[in-house]
C-alpha cells in the first residue's frame, strides 16, 4: 500500500511571512510613488512661488543708493512703508472697492445659480455660457472694451449723452472706483455663480419633492435648503474676491490712459505703486516691502474670513 503524501503545513507561515514582508516593502515603495506624482508640481511651485517670496523678503531689508551701491538696512524699508501716506491712501480705496464690490458681485452671482437651480428659467445653456463667458476674457480685452464703452465722447455713454442730452460722465474721479468696480463684477460674477451652481448641484432633488409634499413654498425652499448649502462655498468665493480685490491692477492700468487728467495715480492701488516703485522709480527693495506687507494684510483678512466662517459651520 503506497504511502501517503505528507502534508506541507509547515511551509505556510513562511509563505505568509513572505507575503508579509512584500506587503511592507510594497507600501513603501507606494509611498514613495505617491511623491514622484508630486514632483514635478513640487519643482514648479519651489522655483514659481517659494524661492520669489523668499528673495522678496531678502531684498526689502535692502536699499539701493547712489553712492555706496546696496546697503543692509534692516527695518527702514517697512518703517518708511508704514509712514508712506501714498502707500494707506492706496490701501484706503481698495478697501472701499473690496467693501462695496464683494458683497455686490456674490449677491449677484448666488441669485444667478439660484435661478440655474429653479429649472424654471428658459435657455439655461445659453444663460450658463453667456455669464460664464466674461471670464473667459483677458481683463485687459475687457478693460479697453469698458474703456471705449465709458468713453464720454465717442463711446456708448457719449452717444446715450448725445441722444438724451445729457452730460453723463462715468470716468469722472467721483464715480471712478464705481466703475472699475462693474468692469470686475461683470468680469467674476459668472465665474462665482458656477462655483455657487455647483453647490446647490449636490443637493438632491428628493428633498425638494419631499420640501414641497409638506407643503413648502418656493422661498421657504430658498430658505431652508439652499441658502444653508451655499455657506461652504461662499466662504471660498469671499476669499477669493478679497485677495483678488486687494490685487487690483489690470483695470485702473489700462484706465489710466483713458482717464482725462490724473484721475488714476501711479499709486492709485497697491500692485500699481508697487510695479512704478520697482520698475519707474528704480526703488525695487521698497517695492518688495510693499509687496509682502500687503500680502501679510491679505492673508490676514482671508484668514479671519475662514475662520468666522468655520465657527459659522459648526454652529
Amino acid at each position: 500500500m503506497a504511502a501517503a503524501p505528507q502534508p506541507t503545513v509547515g511551509i505556510l507561515p513562511e509563505k505568509a511571512d513572505l507575503h508579509t514582508a512584500e506587503a511592507r516593502v510594497n507600501k513603501h515603495k507606494a509611498d514613495w510613488r505617491g511623491w514622484k506624482f508630486m514632483w514635478p508640481f513640487a519643482v514648479v511651485f519651489v522655483f514659481v512661488f517659494i524661492i520669489p517670496i523668499v528673495y522678496a523678503i531678502y531684498i526689502s531689508f535692502f536699499k539701493k543708493q547712489m553712492v555706496g551701491g546696496t546697503k543692509f538696512v534692516g527695518f527702514e524699508n517697512y518703517a518708511r512703508l508704514i509712514q508712506d501716506p501714498q502707500f494707506w491712501s492706496s490701501v484706503g480705496r481698495v478697501t472701499i472697492f473690496t467693501v462695496f464690490q464683494v458683497p455686490i458681485m456674490l449677491f449677484l452671482a448666488a441669485a444667478m445659480a439660484l435661478a440655474l437651480d429653479s429649472m424654471k428659467l428658459h435657455g439655461t445653456k445659453f444663460f450658463r455660457i453667456s455669464t460664464f463667458l466674461p471670464y473667459a476674457v483677458p481683463a485687459v480685452v475687457s478693460t479697453m472694451i469698458w474703456g471705449f464703452v465709458y468713453g464720454a465722447k465717442y463711446g456708448l455713454v457719449g452717444s446715450l449723452n448725445d441722444f438724451l442730452g445729457t452730460n453723463i460722465d462715468v470716468l469722472n474721479p467721483d464715480v471712478l472706483l464705481a466703475s472699475i468696480a462693474n468692469i470686475n463684477t461683470w468680469e467674476y460674477a459668472g465665474y462665482n455663480m458656477l462655483i455657487f451652481y455647483s453647490s446647490l448641484s449636490t443637493i438632491p432633488h428628493s428633498l425638494y419633492e419631499a420640501a414641497s409634499i409638506d407643503g413648502a413654498s418656493e422661498w421657504q425652499i430658498v430658505k431652508k435648503i439652499k441658502l444653508p448649502e451655499l455657506k461652504g462655498s461662499l466662504a471660498i468665493t469671499v476669499i477669493f474676491s478679497i485677495i483678488g480685490s486687494f490685487q487690483l491692477f489690470n483695470e485702473p492700468s489700462i484706465l489710466q490712459n483713458m482717464v482725462p487728467g490724473n484721475a488714476i495715480t501711479t499709486y492709485y492701488t497697491p500692485n500699481m505703486y508697487a510695479y512704478n516703485l520697482s520698475f519707474t522709480g528704480n526703488q525695487s527693495n521698497y517695492a518688495a516691502a510693499l509687496a509682502i506687507v500687503m500680502a501679510i494684510i491679505t492673508m490676514a483678512i482671508a484668514y479671519v474670513v475662514q475662520l468666522k466662517s468655520m465657527k459659522e459651520q459648526m454652529k
